[in-house]
């Protein structure tokens, strides 16, 4: 028995769908949504991200300005930047894409944004509604996780949610958003001892850790949903994973692939959240 394979691509392509709507609507409002990314120095795969950006807005409608700033820019200019697209009616969301050059805080970039702008759901006021359950601009990861964990069929509540790794930008939110579902959430890390253990008691396990492979098919409780929020290149060109796919989609009721997996729900959620901050503003 192989687990079902939850299809990141199809189900991005059936919310694109339903963007493309809502963007017609807000357009009969003389509504266009807007977003600027800016992304300061020449690493190559921001540069692909920022390229899929781009032509994701394109197909949808939405009105997408890129600022490409030397690597020296400084975070003075950085931040002027920000404010001004902050005052941009026409620009409802900004993202400034990571890593930045070690010359600028992420922090202070993040923290310049306004929150009703901020489209990566990274701001501390972003991030503290969520923790509230208040209304907010969700981060756009998590977020797809959520939405395919959904789409599997399986109810939430009750289930034992088991997150492997502990970052601001995956790892906690997604943790709170399974919380906020009624899950039983259960954080790993580094530190976590005897972290197969807990990994084998997981109903839906959430893997975001940065290591290729890391996850083994003994290490998974049979039947599980698992969401594979990792993409390494490996030495011979190959992209995997976090989650061995081949021991672990043995074992699992579900799983998603890398890629086609969570990757292009990242960006999706990005446009469905640049969509949500123009809607506000009708």
């Amino acid at each position: 028995m192989s687990a079902g394979i939850i299809d990141g691509k199809e189900i991005a392509g059936e919310l694109r769908n339903e963007i493309k709507e809502r963007v017609r609507v807000l357009k009969e409002k003389n509504i266009i949504p807007g977003l600027s990314v800016i992304l300061v120095g020449d690493d190559p795969a921001s540069q692909v991200y920022v390229r899929n950006k781009e032509k994701a807005c394109e197909e949808l409608g939405i009105r997408s300005k890129t600022f490409r700033l030397p690597q020296e820019t400084r975070q003075a200019e950085v931040i002027e930047l920000i404010k001004k697209l902050n005052d941009d009616p026409e620009i409802h969301g900004i993202l400034v894409q990571l890593p930045v050059p070690k010359q600028i805080n992420p922090d202070a970039i993040i923290e310049a944004i306004y929150p009703a702008k901020d489209v990566d759901g990274l701001h501390p006021v972003n991030m503290g509604r969520l923790i509230r359950g208040q209304e907010c601009l969700k981060p756009c990861t998590p977020h797809g996780c959520m939405v395919m964990i959904k789409r599997t069929g399986i109810d939430i509540k009750g289930k034992k949610a088991v997150v492997v790794g502990r970052s601001n930008i995956v790892g906690k939110p997604v943790s709170i958003m399974l919380l906020q579902e009624n899950a039983t959430v259960t954080v790993c890390h580094s530190k976590t001892v005897n972290l197969d253990k807990e990994t084998r008691e997981a109903d839906i396990l959430v893997v975001a850790v940065g290591r290729p492979e890391f996850i083994k098919g003994d290490m998974v409780k049979p039947g599980a949903v698992v969401i594979d929020v990792g993409i390494n290149r490996l030495d011979n060109g190959k992209l995997v994973g976090d989650v061995d796919f081949e021991s672990v989609s043995k074992i699992a009721g579900w799983i998603t692939p890398v890629p086609g997996g969570v990757g292009p729900m990242t960006i999706t959620m990005l446009m469905h959240n640049t969509v949500e901050a123009a809607e506000r503003t009708c």
